[in-house]
């Protein structure tokens, strides 16, 4: 299946970024609660919207996630049916959090019945060396079981994207799909440095029963411009069916 994220309309209200992604053709939506966005927040407004539109929320993003906002995260999940949450790796300095996160999401999942999955770690660093963020390696990601991939991440640490996925592939359940062109990153999957199409394929030759979702950079879409937004949308659409909806398997 095929979400857009709505980090990709940001600046929109989300009754609008529903209507877009209907419009375009998309299969769901991947919600980021945002903490100054009141209706990503809102579990009644998001359902009222998904029956509206007849989109289900294939996934929900959450970001500096703690035992509360993890907790009010899952009661959003489950009065909207989605059955993916997808939180950030923690600062390197919160160690309380980093030790929450390991021992208890596990126990989380099996009580809620519900995937739990961490993102691979942005390229930040603190004084040039130290990471930022804690969990941030390919063994951690697969101690934590439930994977999900942000390609634009991967360009950024210079990784190989398709080593990476066959390391993940067995606990991978959703993937943020973008690209990097020069310096631009979270561009459109289309265009950039990544070789997307191979990794499209292989999902789908694969079988990959998780979902995937369109997030790049509202000003690549030309955002404020609702004729270009939609013809850019209906564009990467076309691009993921060309590399994974029209793949035999």
């Amino acid at each position: 299946m095929l979400a857009l994220s709505t980090d990709s309309l940001n600046g929109y209200g989300l009754n609008r970024i529903f209507a877009f992604a209907k419009e375009a053709g998309y299969d769901g939506i991947d919600l980021r609660i945002a903490k100054k966005q009141y209706d990503t927040q809102n579990a009644a407004y998001v359902k009222s919207l998904s029956d509206k539109y007849d989109l289900p929320v294939i996934a929900i993003q959450l970001p500096n996630p703690t035992p509360k906002r993890l907790e009010k995260t899952i009661e959003i999940a489950k009065e909207v049916g989605c059955k993916v949450i997808i939180v950030q790796p923690p600062k390197i300095f919160s160690v309380r959090q980093t030790s929450w996160l390991k021992k208890q999401v596990p126990k989380l999942r099996a009580k809620e019945n519900i995937s739990i999955a961490l993102e691979n770690a942005p390229a930040d660093m603190i004084l040039g060396f130290i990471p930022k963020h804690a969990m941030n390696n390919i063994v951690e990601m697969k101690k934590f079981k439930h994977a999900c991939i942000d390609t634009t991440r991967v360009a950024s640490r210079k990784q190989d994207l398709m080593r990476l996925y066959k390391t993940l592939s067995k606990y991978l359940v959703h993937v943020h799909l973008s690209n990097v062109r020069g310096s631009k990153h979270y561009y459109r999957p289309d265009d950039g440095i990544l070789p997307l199409e191979s990794f499209l394929t292989k999902l789908k030759q694969d079988k990959f029963p998780g979902s995937v979702s369109i997030k790049v950079n509202p000003k690549y879409l030309q955002a404020g411009n609702d004729e270009k937004v939609m013809k850019n949308l209906k564009e990467m659409k076309d691009y993921y069916d060309k590399y994974f909806t029209n793949i035999d398997a």
